[in-house]
């Protein structure tokens, strides 16, 4: 591979330290008064010829198989994602977490395993990690050292430098799939059944106010872009998210996305004051991408006012915890309401729950869908549809268990047939739940 040098031992740090010369090199020789009159494939293929000719200049030996990586690398630096630019490309990988230079972490297939990438230096890792905040439009410094944005992609990126991340520059990323998850493929995977994403579908077009409730990383965004597919195209949707990740493809749908405070602090545009501006754009259904704080009490009033088949997701861990957060998040926007008055507007408001949960073993299922019925004596009435129920972990680390429909025939199946919708009550008899994997949602 390459010979070692007077700094290091390590031959792979002694590549990141050679890459790292030579991109500053590359960078002190283009003309940037020049460059931005070429048209992106000339920059391109210049570039890269400047970083081959860069190569063949070193006393460092290289093979031509390391030359070539040097000029890939190079260009990601510049272009891509520089050393997890594999790891982007990689379409089983749903997170890339970089801990600091020399510890980088994936999520794939709901596991998650370290892998051999590598920065050169806490330098190198802040460059990148500034050059990317900077395609976002967003800034990062010791002012704010803090920072969500949305990459060019789609994918999801925070980063957290010092002083607040005590053992150096960190980054989340959140990937992009470039192919939406649907219902098919979630009853394939075993995160629901047929049954419960017919049940939900019907919910969705019979205009039931939905809540989906889950951890993070559970599936709460995939679940509610799935129920958005079957939204009528003759429905006006406003869509309202702190990062846009939602995916409508409905014709009539306005997306809109919080503003953080500029450097003076200033000009902050929270959920709340979206969510209140979208009441005046004659909306038909409103979905929050996810409640976090005071906008949750406009949601409810907007449930509650006409705007029926609206949905939002909660972070819990299950249920009833999503219901006591949106009780805090009532709190949080400022009025002063006695909890039973709260909890009253709360089951007014929602009528389905759907809790999705990210199990140990990596797989994600739907473990509740379940009926708001009420709030009775300053307690919620809670009837739970369809269940999922965990019975171990098998020889191959997947878990064991099965999906129940609990018996329970909602109340709220007056209501579709009175908007058109008939679900077949023995979709809810008691039983124990089958998978398939040839369904087909029917549209």
């Amino acid at each position: 591979m390459i010979a070692e040098t007077p700094t290091t031992t390590d031959p792979r740090q002694a590549f990141q330290d050679l890459k790292t010369r030579l991109h500053r090199q590359m960078v002190d020789a283009i003309d940037l008064s020049k460059a931005g009159e070429l048209p992106e494939h000339e920059l391109r293929s210049q570039l890269r010829s400047l970083a081959a000719h860069l190569c063949t200049q070193q006393t460092l030996q290289l093979s031509s198989e390391d030359r070539e990586v040097m000029v890939r690398e190079i260009m990601d630096e510049i272009y891509g994602f520089g050393p997890i630019e594999a790891l982007m490309n990689d379409i089983d990988v749903s997170d890339v977490l970089v801990n600091g230079p020399d510890s980088v972490f994936i999520e794939r297939n709901g596991r998650l395993e370290r892998t051999d990438v590598r920065f050169a230096s806490d330098e190198h890792l802040l460059h990148f990690i500034q050059r990317l905040v900077g395609r976002a439009g967003r800034r990062i410094d010791e002012v704010s050292p803090m920072v969500d944005a949305k990459l060019p992609d789609g994918s999801r990126f925070n980063a957290v430098i010092p002083p607040l991340a005590l053992r150096g520059p960190t980054v989340s990323i959140r990937r992009f799939k470039n192919r939406a998850v649907v219902f098919e493929d979630m009853v394939r995977l075993g995160s629901l059944t047929p049954e419960m994403a017919d049940f939900l579908i019907a919910a969705v077009r019979g205009r039931l106010n939905v809540v989906v409730s889950g951890g993070t990383g559970a599936g709460k965004t995939t679940l509610l872009n799935n129920l958005s597919r079957f939204i009528p195209e003759t429905e006006r949707v406003i869509t309202i998210e702190q990062t846009a990740e939602l995916q409508l493809q409905q014709k009539d749908v306005v997306s809109l996305e919080t503003r953080p405070p500029n450097v003076e602090g200033r000009g902050e545009i929270t959920q709340r004051d979206l969510v209140k501006n979208s009441l005046r754009m004659r909306p038909d259904r409103i979905i929050v991408g996810e409640a976090r704080g005071g906008e949750v009490l406009d949601m409810l009033q907007a449930m509650n006012t006409g705007h029926d088949g609206s949905m939002s997701t909660v972070h819990s861990n299950d249920t009833r915890d999503a219901l006591d957060r949106m009780e805090l998040m009532i709190a949080l926007a400022g009025v002063d309401l006695p909890t039973l008055v709260a909890r009253q507007y709360i089951a007014s408001a929602v009528q389905i729950l759907v809790h999705i949960n990210r199990l140990s073993t990596g797989e994600r299922k739907v473990v509740r869908i379940s009926e708001l019925c009420g709030c009775q004596d300053g307690t919620y009435q809670i009837e739970d549809i369809f269940v999922y129920r965990m019975a171990g972990i098998d020889e191959e680390g997947r878990a064991r268990g099965a999906f129940y429909a609990t018996g329970y025939e909602p109340q709220v199946l007056k209501r579709l047939a009175g908007r058109g919708f008939d679900v077949p009550t023995h979709l809810f008899s008691a039983r124990e739940l089958a998978l398939r994997s040839d369904y087909q949602a029917r549209r």
